[in-house]
């Protein structure tokens, strides 16, 4: 989801919004279409406030990967705290597990 909610700003920036929005569905079509049967596979494991964690914590990953290798944006220290946040929050709903 990454790529296709940002992507669009390094590289349909002189393209029509249309298009941007057209080829950002396609790629969000394809990730759904992997996520869906992740979170059903995943559902046999764990509670959907664990699945909601687990994806967050992935998402702020490749955020953070996407960010500074594709996007060229700096690495800040506040990624680190945004991370010790996810940390505690990935804490608090495994500990009653």
């Amino acid at each position: 989801m990454t790529f296709a909610w940002y992507g669009h700003l390094k590289n349909l920036r002189e393209s029509p919004l249309w298009v941007a929005i057209g080829i950002s569905w396609a790629i969000a079509f394809l990730e759904y279409c992997l996520q869906v049967p992740a979170n059903r596979m995943g559902a046999e494991y764990f509670s959907l406030p664990q699945l909601k964690i687990i994806q967050e914590v992935i998402t702020l990953l490749v955020f953070v990967g996407f960010s500074f290798w594709y996007m060229k944006v700096p690495l800040k220290l506040d990624f680190l705290w945004a991370g010790i946040c996810l940390m505690g929050a990935v804490y608090f709903v495994f500990r009653s597990a």
